[in-house]
């Protein structure tokens, strides 16, 4: 079973995208050609490929969750104008191939990474990223890991419904490997960049709400018949934390850019 399967809804409402400057970042770290090619892995809703429009006018998307595919679709296809296309597959990232001669300028995947086997798919990539391509792998915090006070308290909550050890989906979360900077490292795109990029963000309790929903740590299904106690519980505990119903977050996006080590030769 995907660990995501039904939540592709509440991923396009509530989850709140990449900022400004990391995509202006993602455009300068990538080359430049016509047509600019982009291969957004794990796309959900297309969040990524929606805030990178500007920059790119060939854009394929990969999830393994056709759920989530339908809702890239509905996002993207009324924002592009004739100079854009848009191709989306329903595959697993280290399975996936595109068709003969398309070659990414830009390959992007966000939390996804997690999820899959780095070594195989970055094996994957090797056999059809541009020459000079770029692979970009990035996060921020989510609301398990984040330290704020008020995401604390809703993270207690959580935990007390449904244990104190993260789920994913029905499973227990697995233990994260070696960091990413050292799987890239270790690819045949072992040039690799990091950045830090802040972002400051603002939600009221509903908006909290259905990002939990979104996430494999909260799904819906995970609390049954508790699910009213749930949402009245998260609404009580982060009330006080409101200043006018809003509450602040201060985060901040890690980006690692990887490519070939040859591009740089004589550099």
């Amino acid at each position: 079973m995907n660990t995501f399967a039904g939540l592709s809804a509440y991923y396009r409402r509530f989850r709140p995208g990449i900022p400004v400057a990391l995509a202006a970042l993602l455009d300068q770290a990538a080359p430049t050609d016509s047509p600019r090619r982009l291969l957004d892995i794990g796309t959900g809703p297309g969040l990524v490929v929606h805030a990178l429009l500007p920059y790119f006018d060939d854009l394929f998307v990969v999830d393994a969750e056709p759920g989530m595919l339908t809702e890239a679709e509905a996002m993207l296809r009324p924002t592009l104008d004739t100079a854009h296309r848009l191709q989306l597959r329903h595959a697993l990232a280290e399975d996936f191939l595109p068709p003969e001669g398309w070659r990414p300028h830009l390959v992007t995947c966000g939390r996804v990474f997690h999820w899959l086997n780095q070594p195989r798919f970055l094996d994957r990539l090797s056999e059809y990223v541009a020459p000079e391509g770029v692979v970009a792998v990035f996060s921020d915090r989510s609301l398990w890991t984040a330290d704020s006070p008020w995401q604390q308290a809703a993270r207690e909550v959580v935990q007390h419904f449904l244990g104190g050890q993260r789920r994913a989906g029905d499973c227990a979360f697995s233990t994260p490997g070696p960091p990413y900077e050292e799987v890239l490292r270790a690819s045949a795109f072992s040039h690799v960049t990091s950045t830090v990029v802040p972002v400051h963000r603002h939600w009221k309790i509903s908006q909290v709400l259905g990002y939990l929903y979104s996430t494999s740590f909260a799904a819906p299904h995970l609390f049954g018949d508790r699910r009213d106690d749930f949402e009245l519980a998260v609404a009580n505990v982060l009330t006080p934390f409101a200043d006018r119903g809003v509450l602040t977050e201060d985060n901040a996006f890690t980006v690692l850019t990887a490519r070939r080590p040859s591009t740089h030769e004589g550099l």
